[in-house]
């Protein structure tokens, strides 16, 4: 039930063969390094100014909300302007609002509020960085090496984790929560530097840039249409909601339950980061032999024995093991997420659909933050783990339902095949509604196939931006059928045809085979006019743009 056919093994560090990955990896360190020092002394100072439960979790809110809020946007900033320079600006913004918070705890300024906002803000630029750094992983790596290359971004992180915050909880203990915060300020320019001397090279593209709204719609659009990325946001929302709970509860759980101080705190976020790694270089093994569904089942039910056991710990010792279980598991979820999304999606919308992916999973996470602490603080933290331990166990049995598809080698380059065919009339960009209308002539016995096909045909042609799609039979010829759909404007035509895959060619391939005409399908592109004196008015306004 769990083997998989044979798969070509690639080298867990297949992707350090490539430089530029290799820099930006290592440069990745040091910011990981000071963001994690930075996370446990934000979550420790706030225990110190408040007793307030629901407080302390919301600090793992405030830095996932950013990302659930802005990452569609963001995404679609990564899939139209240069990936390079939106992960600079990110990264200037984090050091800038990082040291702001360095002055603030080094004044005594800090109040419960403002800790929240100033760590809001950090999430705001990690929200703005991710969907670029994980779109261009795509572009840096061949398709073969992009699980390898994801899952050592989550060694890279976890790495530094697994000592991170202990040394974090000692520059707390020692010297304050200001100090942590400064350390995480210094820790950006190491990657600055190399991002500034990232020269990737730059797709050409003959189509105008798309409007912020305009790109996020079809980013919407076009995950609303791929079965395969919808399952992987329920199933990563849900894993998102309920697996926080450790993350979000941990400072309780070593202040309450273990009658720990920072340290410990710190040791335990380490014994997360170690486990981990060891769930990361695990990942190439274990896809091999089992399914992606079985992997996912198995993470939700680690970490739901991961919360059992924090529930009834008595000693850091008991605790340790268990973190790394969670902390293996938490890698494997998230990282075969990620891969799924990137392996389902073409490089046009790659981003977008990331950062609707991280949407849905850190919603999970800041909603679950938000719940978890109201129920630590209801019910005690021992008694709010066990209840994210069942919901964890129901989380693995969504997959009964709706488990996610296998990595499969479809080839979602463009196909390039396209060329504007010769007009009548003179157009311009914004010149529409387009109306295109294909003529197929099918056999009576072949209907049935060529319905099948035509069924996927619309949801490729609605994932890649056309609307009110028809499939109509003429009463009078029943072997002529006619496909009918709409775009707003020829510059959208265009685009919509410039966003063809090989995979998409697929289906168009079989649907010609089905066509028994003389000649090939015969295709019009028409122009809708106005009519009524109500629609003259709405053209002359520019609504209708017509040759």
């Amino acid at each position: 039930m769990i083997d998989t056919p044979d798969k070509a093994p690639v080298s867990s560090l297949a992707p350090f063969r490539h430089s530029t990955f290799r820099a930006i990896w290592v440069a990745s360190l040091a910011s990981n390094f000071g963001g994690l020092i930075q996370a446990v002394g934000a979550a420790w100072m706030m225990t110190s100014i408040t007793d307030s439960a629901g407080m302390v979790a919301l600090v793992q809110a405030s830095t996932s909300l950013p990302i659930m809020l802005f990452s569609l946007a963001s995404g679609a900033i990564a899939d139209n302007f240069n990936r390079r320079r939106v992960m600079l600006v990110a990264q200037v913004f984090m050091l800038v609002v990082s040291a702001g918070l360095t002055v603030f705890a080094y004044l005594g300024l800090i109040t419960p509020w403002l800790l929240l906002g100033f760590t809001f803000l950090i999430g705001c630029g990690v929200a703005l960085n991710n969907p670029s750094w994980q779109a261009s992983v795509g572009d840096i790596v061949p398709r073969s090496d992009l699980p390898a290359a994801v899952a050592l971004n989550s060694v890279g992180f976890n790495l530094t984790r697994s000592v991170g915050p202990a040394i974090g909880g000692a520059i707390v203990a020692a010297a304050g929560a200001a100090a942590a915060f400064a350390v995480n300020t210094v820790s950006y320019l190491a990657l600055l530097f190399v991002l500034g001397r990232w020269r990737p090279v730059e797709q050409a593209s003959t189509l105008p840039r798309e409007t912020l709204g305009t790109a996020m719609t079809a980013g919407l659009r076009y995950v609303a249409m791929s079965p395969n990325i919808e399952k992987v946001l329920l199933r990563s929302f849900a894993f998102g909601l309920t697996a926080i709970s450790i993350l979000a509860l941990l400072p309780l759980v070593a202040r309450d339950l273990l009658q720990g101080g920072p340290l410990v705190y710190g040791v335990m976020l380490g014994c997360f980061g170690i486990g981990a790694i060891g769930g990361a270089f695990l990942s190439s093994q274990l896809r091999q032999r089992m399914t992606v569904e079985w992997i996912v089942r198995l993470a939700f039910i680690g970490f739901a024995f991961c919360a059992l056991c924090l529930a009834v710990a008595w000693s850091p010792w008991q605790a340790g093991p268990a973190l790394m279980i969670g902390g293996a598991c938490w890698v494997l979820a998230l990282s075969l997420f990620n891969v799924t999304v990137q392996l389902s999606t073409p490089r046009w919308v790659v981003g977008r659909a990331l950062s609707i992916y991280q949407t849905a999973t850190f919603g999970g996470m800041a909603l679950g933050s938000w719940l978890w602490g109201l129920a630590a603080e209801e019910y005690g933290p021992d008694k709010a783990l066990l209840g994210s331990c069942v919901l964890l166990l129901a989380g693995a049995s969504l997959g009964l339902k709706f488990a996610l598809p296998e990595e499969t080698a479809l080839n979602l380059d463009p196909l390039n095949r396209w060329k504007e065919p010769p007009l009548a009339l003179e157009l311009k960009p914004r010149s529409g509604p387009i109306v295109i209308m294909i003529e197929y002539i099918i056999e009576e016995a072949d209907t049935h196939a060529f319905l099948e096909a035509m069924a996927e045909r619309r949801r490729v042609r609605g994932r890649n931006g056309a609307r009110n799609w028809t499939l109509s039979r003429d009463l009078e010829n029943p072997q002529s059928w006619m496909e009918t759909y709409h775009l707003p404007t020829w510059l959208e035509y265009r685009r919509h045809n410039f966003r063809t895959t090989h995979a998409d060619a697929v289906v168009g391939e079989k649907i010609r085979a089905l066509h028994s005409g003389a000649e090939p399908p015969r295709v019009h592109r028409m122009i809708e006019r106005p009519t009524t004196w109500s629609d003259a008015l709405f053209a002359t306004k520019g609504v209708f743009d017509m040759p």
